[in-house]
C-alpha cells in the first residue's frame, strides 16, 4: 500500500484508481481496528452478560430539534410538509432509527450515566456489520472532552485519528502532501460519533455548536447530556438537519429481568435481589425503599449496584434498603465509594488505599487539563513546569554525569596512570561538573521546547531491513534538515565534553603537583582536540538523526495505538536513536584516530561520554518515553504519587473494569466516576504525607 500513496499527491482533486484503491484500503483495514476495539471494549463492560440493560429512547421535544423540513432534506415548495419521524426504539434497533433520518445527523440526549456511551458502541458495532461496501463510511467515536472549538472540527479528527490509529498518519510525496486519515475525514469516508457534547469546556458550548453547524452536510451521531445541550441551542440554535432523541429511565420490570440474572442462587429459584425488588414493587414511596428506586433508574449505577452486589460474595443487595441512606445522592455516593473496593477486592486494605490515593490523583490531573483522555506521555504534566524542569534536567545531568565520571575515573587511573585514588578524584569532579552544566542546559532546552505541551510520542516504528520505496524518499526528504538540527546541537556538546575534560585534568594535575601547573597544564592542551571532538560530535549526532529517516516506518493501518503498544514503540526508537549515535560516533572516532587527529585516548573519551552519556541525556530529556520514564517511572513514584510499575497499574486498571481504552490513550469507565474520585481526592488531601509514605510503602 506504501507504494501506491507514493505514487500519488493526496491533494489532487481528482482520484485515480490507484488512490481510490488506497483509500478503499485504509477503510477497511481501519474498519476492522475498530470493530475489534469496541468489541472487547463492550466484553471488558460486560454489556452482554448476561443480557444487555434495555436502553430506550423517545423523541426529544420540538424546541431541541431543527425544522422536520431541513432534517427530511426537503426541497423548497414540497407539500406536504414534512413531520415528525417515528424515532422511539431501544439499543438493538439504534441503526435502524438512525437509517431513517435522511440527513444522517442523530443528536442523543441523556442524563449522567443514563447509557449513552453504551448506545454509542452499539451503534459503532452495529453500523459495521451492516458494512458491506468500502466506499461505505466507517463509524469512530471521538470523546469531545479534548475538542477546543477554536480547532477547525476536521483538522480535529485528524488528528485523533492520527494519535488512535497511527497508521493512518503515512503521508503521500510532495510539498503540502495529506495524510491517510486526513483524506478519509475530507472525502466522508468517517462517520464522526461525537460522544460528551456536554464535556467540552465551559463556555464554549455555543461555540462548538455554532462549528457543528458550520458542517450541516456531515454525517453524524452526538451525544450529550440534556441540559448543556439545550443551553447552546438557546444561545445560537438547534443543530442543523439533525434529529434528536432523549434516553429514558429504566423501569422497576427492567430491573427485575436484569438483576437477578447477575447473581448467585441463594435458593432453588430465587436471589438475593428477588426480595429486594419485589418490596421496591409494592412500596415504591416507602422511606427505605424510596432512594434505592430512584437510584436505580439508569443503566450506571444499576451496573454499580451490579458490581458490588451481585460480582462481590460478601455483600447482599438487602443492605440498600432502610433509611441508612436518607437521600438517592446518599446512595449514589456509597456505590461510588465502594466501586473500586469492590473491584480489587482480592488486595490487601493497605493496597487498596494507596489505589483509590493513585486514581484519585489521575482522576484531579486530568481534571487540571480539562480532558477524559488519559495519555501515557502527558502524565509528566501534573507537575507544574519548573518541577519538570527542574526533574529532566536532574535526570539527564546525572546520566550525563555518571557517564563521564566511570570513564574519566578509568582512562585517569589507566591511561594516564595517576592511580585509583586520583582517578575517581578526577572522575568524581568531571561527572559533579558535567552534570551540573548538562542538567542546567538540558533543564532549560526542556523547559523551552516542552513548558506549556507535552512531547507527541512517535508515530513510526523502526524497521532495520527490508526498507520500502517511501522509506527511502521519506529519508532524502528529511536527510538535510534533520543533519543540520544534529550538527550544531552536537558540536555545542562536544565542545562541552572538551572543556570539562580539560578543566578536570588540569586539577588533578594541581592536587598531584603544585596549584600553579594546572594553568600549565590547561595551556598545554591541544585546543585542536577540543575542534576536533566538537567536529565529531556534530557529525555524529547529525548522521546518526538524519539516518534514522530511513530506518523509520509507518505503523501498520490496522494497527490500534494501545497505550502500551505506543510506549513500546516509542521506548524501541529512542533505544535505537541511541545505538545508532553511539555506531556514527565510534566509526567517525575511529576515522580521526586513523588519520592522526585523534589520540586513542580521546576516542574512547569522546566516544563513550558522547555517545552513550549523551545519547542517554538526548532520549531521556527530549524523546516522549524518556520524559515518561524520568517523570512517571522515577519522580512521581518516588515522591509517592504513582506506584512503580505504572503501565502495569494502568492496564490492571482496565482489565479490572475501572478504566477503558480509547485507542492511544486511558479513560475513566464513567466520567461520573472520574468527577467523583477528583471530589473526594481533594477532601482527603489533607492527608498527602501520610500517603507519600504509604505510596513509597508500594
Amino acid at each position: 500500500m506504501a507504494d501506491v500513496i507514493s505514487q500519488v499527491t493526496f491533494n489532487d482533486v481528482r482520484m485515480p484508481p490507484t488512490f481510490k484503491g488506497t483509500l478503499d484500503d485504509a477503510a477497511d483495514r481501519l474498519a476492522e481496528s475498530v470493530r475489534k476495539q469496541w468489541r472487547d471494549e463492550e466484553e471488558q463492560r460486560k454489556v452482554q452478560d448476561p443480557i444487555p440493560l434495555p436502553v430506550r429512547w423517545q423523541r426529544a421535544s420540538d424546541e431541541l430539534t431543527d425544522h422536520w423540513s431541513n432534517i427530511c432534506l426537503a426541497l423548497p415548495g414540497t407539500l406536504p410538509v414534512p413531520g415528525p419521524l417515528p424515532l422511539a426504539g431501544q439499543l438493538h434497533e439504534i441503526v435502524d432509527v438512525y437509517r431513517r433520518i435522511p440527513s444522517a445527523r442523530l443528536v442523543v440526549l441523556g442524563r449522567a450515566g443514563s447509557g449513552k456511551s453504551v448506545l454509542t458502541i452499539r451503534f459503532v458495532l452495529d453500523l459495521l456489520k451492516a458494512r458491506t461496501a468500502s466506499t461505505e463510511p466507517v463509524p469512530v467515536i471521538f470523546s469531545l472532552a479534548s475538542w477546543d472549538p477554536a480547532v477547525p472540527l476536521r483538522r480535529w479528527l485528524t488528528g485523533q485519528l492520527e494519535r488512535d490509529y497511527p497508521g493512518l498518519a503515512v503521508t503521500g510525496p510532495g510539498p503540502g502532501a495529506s495524510t491517510l486519515a486526513a483524506e478519509l475525514v475530507e472525502r466522508d469516508r468517517i462517520l464522526p460519533v461525537l460522544d460528551g457534547f456536554d464535556e467540552i469546556a465551559d463556555g464554549l458550548h455555543r461555540r462548538a455548536l455554532e462549528r457543528l453547524n458550520g458542517h450541516a452536510a456531515m454525517h453524524l451521531l452526538l451525544t450529550s447530556r440534556r441540559d448543556e445541550y439545550a443551553a447552546a441551542v438557546r444561545k445560537t440554535k438547534a443543530l442543523t438537519a439533525a434529529a434528536v432523541v432523549e434516553l429514558t429511565d429504566l423501569s422497576p420490570a427492567d430491573l427485575e429481568h436484569y438483576l437477578p440474572r447477575t447473581a448467585r442462587k441463594t435458593t432453588a429459584t430465587s436471589t438475593g435481589w428477588d426480595p429486594v425488588l419485589r418490596s421496591l414493587r409494592a412500596h415504591p414511596q416507602d422511606p427505605g425503599g424510596a432512594p434505592l428506586a430512584a437510584v436505580l433508574t439508569t443503566p450506571l449505577m444499576v451496573a454499580l449496584a451490579r458490581t458490588l452486589y451481585s460480582d462481590t460474595p460478601d455483600r447482599t443487595p438487602s443492605e440498600l434498603l432502610g433509611t441508612r441512606f436518607a437521600a438517592p445522592e446518599a446512595l449514589e455516593d456509597h456505590l461510588l465509594d465502594n466501586f473500586i473496593p469492590s473491584l480489587y477486592q482480592d488486595q490487601p486494605p493497605a493496597r487498596r488505599a494507596r489505589v483509590l490515593h493513585w486514581l484519585g490523583y489521575l482522576a484531579q490531573h486530568l481534571d487540571r487539563l480539562g480532558t477524559r483522555d488519559l495519555a501515557w506521555w502527558q502524565l509528566g504534566h501534573s507537575l507544574r513546569g519548573p518541577s519538570r524542569m527542574g526533574v529532566i534536567g536532574l535526570v539527564a545531568g546525572l546520566a550525563l554525569g555518571l557517564v563521564d565520571a566511570l570513564v574519566m575515573w578509568a582512562l585517569t587511573w589507566y591511561a594516564f596512570g595517576f592511580g585509583p585514588v586520583l582517578g575517581l578524584m578526577n572522575g568524581l569532579v568531571n561527572g559533579l561538573s558535567y552534570a551540573s552544566v548538562s542538567a542546567l542546559v538540558f533543564g532549560i532546552v526542556y523547559g523551552h521546547r516542552y513548558g506549556e505541551t507535552a512531547c507527541e510520542p512517535s508515530r513510526v516504528r523502526v524497521r532495520l531491513l527490508g526498507g520500502t520505496k517511501d522509506m527511502r524518499t521519506d529519508m532524502r526528504k528529511e536527510f538535510v534538515p534533520r543533519l543540520a538540527i544534529g550538527l550544531v546541537g552536537g558540536f555545542g556538546l562536544g565542545v562541552l565534553v572538551w572543556l570539562m575534560i580539560a578543566l578536570g585534568f588540569a586539577l588533578v594535575v594541581a592536587v598531584r603537583d603544585s596549584p600553579g601547573s594546572a594553568l600549565a597544564a590547561l595551556l598545554a592542551t591541544r585546543y585542536d582536540q577540543g575542534f576536533n571532538a566538537a567536529l565529531l560530535y556534530g557529525l555524529s549526532a547529525g548522521l546518526a538523526y538524519a539516518l534514522m529517516a530511513g530506518l523509520e516506518a509507518p505503523i501498520r493501518i490496522e494497527t490500534v495505538a494501545s497505550p502500551p503498544d505506543l510506549l513500546h514503540t516509542n521506548r524501541t526508537t529512542a533505544l535505537v536513536q541511541l545505538l545508532v549515535l553511539a555506531l556514527v560516533l565510534g566509526i567517525m572516532g575511529g576515522v580521526l584516530y586513523w588519520t592522526g587527529w585523534f589520540s586513542i585516548v580521546s576516542w574512547v573519551a569522546f566516544g563513550l561520554v558522547g555517545g552513550l552519556g549523551g545519547g542517554l541525556a538526548y532520549a531521556l530529556s527530549m524523546t516522549a518515553w524518556g520524559q515518561w520514564v524520568a517523570l512517571s517511572r522515577i519522580w512521581l513514584p518516588l515522591t509517592g504519587r504513582l506506584p512503580w510499575n505504572v503501565t502495569a497499574f494502568l492496564a490492571d486498571a482496565h482489565r479490572r473494569g475501572v478504566l477503558r481504552q480509547a485507542g492511544a490513550v486511558y479513560q475513566f469507565r464513567h466520567v461520573r466516576l472520574q468527577h467523583h474520585l477528583t471530589r473526594a481526592s481533594r477532601t482527603t488531601s489533607h492527608g498527602g504525607a501520610d500517603r507519600v509514605r504509604a505510596g513509597r510503602a508500594g
